[in-house]
This record gives C-alpha cells, sequence and structure tokens, in this order.
C-alpha cells in the first residue's frame, strides 16, 4: 500500500531489502534442518555398516573413525554448504543452478580422499557411500530453497 508521507513523498511497498532477508533466513533455517537430518541419516547409515562389519579402520594410524566423528564432519561441511548457498543467493543471478554445479563438484572431489586412504573394499565402499547420503539431503534441500521464477 502505498502513503503519503511528510515530505510529500510517496512511499511504496516493502522493499526488496525485507523480501531479500526473509529467503536469507529461510534458507539458513532450512539448511540447518537439513544438517540435522543429514547428521542422523549419515550416522545412522555409518552404525548399520558398523553392524554389518565394516570396521572404519584407516591405515594412516591405524584408527577406527568413531560415528561421533561421521557426525561432526557431516555438520561440519554441511554448515560450509549452507555459507555456499548463503553467498550465491546474495551475489548470484542464478543461484540455484550454480549452488548444484558447485556442490556436485565438491561432492565429487570428496569422494577422492576414500579410494586414496589405503582402507579395505568395505570401509572405501562404505565411506563413499556416506559421502552421497550427506550430498543426497543437502544438495537437493538447499537448490530447491534457492529457486527464483528465472531458474
Amino acid at each position: 500500500m502505498n502513503s503519503m508521507n511528510g515530505t510529500g513523498i510517496v512511499a511504496g511497498p516493502a522493499s526488496d531489502k525485507t523480501s531479500h532477508t526473509h529467503r536469507l533466513r529461510r534458507l539458513a533455517g532450512t539448511g540447518f534442518i537439513a544438517t540435522l537430518a543429514a547428521i542422523v541419516a549419515t550416522t545412522l547409515a555409518a552404525a548399520l555398516a558398523q553392524a554389518v562389519g565394516v570396521d572404519f579402520e584407516v591405515p594412516d594410524g591405524g584408527e577406527t573413525i568413531p560415528l561421533s566423528g561421521f557426525a561432526v564432519v557431516t555438520g561440519f561441511f554441511s554448515v560450509v554448504g549452507i555459507v555456499i548457498a548463503v553467498a550465491l543467493l546474495r551475489w548470484s543471478a542464478r543461484p540455484a543452478k550454480r549452488f548444484v554445479w558447485t556442490a556436485v563438484s565438491l561432492t565429487a572431489i570428496s569422494l577422492v580422499p576414500p579410494l586414496l586412504s589405503g582402507a579395505d573394499t568395505a570401509t572405501t565402499t562404505a565411506l563413499l557411500g556416506l559421502h552421497l547420503v550427506a550430498a543426497t539431503v543437502m544438495i537437493p534441500t538447499l537448490a530447491r530453497s534457492l529457486r527464483t521464477r528465472t531458474d
């Protein structure tokens, strides 16, 4: 609704800044909920893999990756994804498309370390699968939140 202010200038509807701030908040909220879902899904999948005999022992140091390690790493990199999504929403004309390209590329890169770790086949396969579980939760959720009429 337009209204006349004291200077005789017609004030228009709420600025796009309010709409943009709302989109940023909605994206961040959706991203954090997706992060929690990715943490739960990845940790559950790791627990199931352990239950069927995957030991998650990494030869470099001989230590076993604990379930809490999967939760922490998934949470950290999911938040990195949210930051990338927020930056693209702020500075890109086509944030959803650019986010999907960026996230899929980074996911592909993240598959390299498990392949080079020297872990046994079961551990390597499980680690690759866990990367894909997290990506399957995060990428579509954030991309949907970034969509605009022009994407």
